[in-house]
């Protein structure tokens, strides 16, 4: 049961108010995180506006990132299952815990105080002493010692570093490790079962501490409008630190700041892009004035790249079957100054399927396919509380069709590039090659996988070429 009437957002708890309504929209089958949180922001217009975002942002995502292991440590303090207690409520109790036990930054009395009062604002204050008894208890859960491995009294707070719990909550990582690992780093079972025995016991301390913190932000360089050297520069002299990445457009911004207040955001200097995805367009490397086609564009970063490469000759069609997200396609090659991109809506026929693309032949060809995700768990946090272990099989069906399709579409001598943002061999290396015994058409020039933290997302793409 949703609370009896919906808050206001701004004023004094603006900030935990807009992050409880975005994680109580961030449904299955809603919009992820970011573009809820894009809505919510047009209309949050408090006083220190861009602290309540960064706040706000903070909040959403590391609770969608811990959630699994706020819900092991909450269980015990909580009389009724969870299954009991109203979805907002649960929510709040995790807002709660995520500031008191992994937020250094947040004094102990606004945690608490200003969470409770969320009931309130939720037109529930009558919920204000059940939360606040609850958060109290967590609070006794917590201890200011530190150790370096994992125990089952011990909270993963960052790469090497566990903090005490005045009791065991989570399980024995000695002898349960499936289960240490989902707890503590909050992971589905069946995800972590898949990959224990695959990338072993440290590996997935590695992933599960990747998976847990913030995702560092990468921009890519338009080099329609400007050069690395010269955005470094612009970067610099607003006082904001970067690194370099390997591929020659990718830019690592160490500096927190919002992405509108950048040097050249409105000149379109620059997008937002991950370099592991950066390294999807580089490889298909389209030439200018080649006709390209991009099967699943939106939200058009690789899109806004191939054309970047093309230096904005030729022609790339770029397909999706949400129009919505297709309009972001068109405003991003608005601000990038790229006119070559045409976007084509592809309609519903029946249930599961959709008209077929428009006919090649290409000389290029992107599949993006949609994925399990697997490789972007912190970017995408809520990926995994909505993947499913049958997902991957209705995925893996769906990844095989597109490249099916592509090879329709491809002229003889033309190039594919198959990408995922999975670490999956299912959904990568290993479904290209089934892949290839049906299609003798295609050889296998080049793959490349790359895993989360290595140091950037985890990904993989293959590089086909049509004899």
């Amino acid at each position: 049961m949703k609370p009896a009437v919906s808050p206001r957002f701004g004023g004094q708890h603006g900030s935990r108010s807009l992050a409880l309504q975005v994680l109580l929209d961030c449904q299955p089958g809603q919009p992820f995180a970011q573009e809820l949180l894009d809505t919510a922001f047009t209309t949050h217009r408090a006083p220190h506006a861009a602290a309540d975002r960064r706040m706000a942002t903070q909040l959403v995502y590391g609770v969608l990132r811990r959630r699994g292991t706020l819900d092991a440590l909450l269980q015990p303090l909580v009389s009724r299952p969870q299954a009991d207690v109203e979805p907002w409520l649960w929510d709040i109790l995790r807002l709660g815990a995520f500031q008191l036990s992994l937020l250094d930054h947040v004094p102990l009395h606004a945690a608490m105080n200003e969470t409770v009062e969320l009931a309130a604002q939720f037109g529930r204050p009558q919920a204000k002493g059940f939360i606040n008894g609850v958060l109290r208890n967590f609070l006794s859960l917590l201890t200011d010692e530190f150790g370096d491995t994992p125990a089952s009294n011990a909270l993963p707070v960052e790469p090497g570093r566990y903090r005490r719990l005045t009791r065991a909550v989570l399980p024995d990582p000695a002898s349960q490790r499936v289960q240490y690992l989902a707890g503590g780093f909050s992971l589905p079972s069946w995800l972590v079962e898949r990959w224990l025995p695959r990338l072993g016991w440290d590996e997935c301390i590695r992933l599960g501490f990747w998976f847990a913190g913030q995702a560092p932000l990468w921009l890519r360089v338009n080099r329609l409008k400007t050069n690395r050297t010269d955005f470094l520069a612009a970067l610099a002299g607003a006082g904001l630190k970067a690194d370099v990445g390997d591929n020659p457009d990718a830019v690592r911004l160490t500096t927190p700041t919002a992405i509108r207040d950048l040097p050249g955001y409105a000149e379109g200097w620059f997008s937002v892009q991950d370099e592991s995805a950066t390294n999807v367009a580089a490889a298909l490397a389209p030439t200018p004035g080649s006709r390209v086609l991009d099967l699943c564009a939106a939200p058009g970063g690789k899109t806004t790249h191939l054309a970047e490469q093309m230096d904005n000759r030729g022609e790339i069609i770029a397909c999706d079957v949400d129009e919505r997200r297709l309009q972001t396609v068109r405003e991003l090659c608005s601000r990038l100054g790229i006119g070559i991109v045409q976007t084509v809506l592809l309609q519903e026929t029946q249930r599961g399927r959709w008209e077929a693309p428009p006919a090649g032949p290409f000389d290029f060809i992107l599949v993006d396919v949609p994925c399990s995700n697997t490789g972007v768990l912190g970017r995408r946090p809520e990926a995994r509380w909505r993947l499913k272990r049958v997902d991957l099989v209705q995925l893996e069906t769906l990844q095989v069709r597109l490249l099916r399709c592509a090879a329709e579409r491809i002229r003889p001598g033309g190039t594919i590039v198959y990408s995922t943002c999975s670490i999956e061999p299912g959904e990568n290396g290993q479904l290209v090659r089934r892949a290839l015994q049906d299609l003798p058409e295609l050889q296998l020039e080049a793959e490349q996988e790359q895993m989360p933290g290595a140091p950037a997302d985890g990904g993989y793409w293959a590089r086909l070429r049509r004899k």
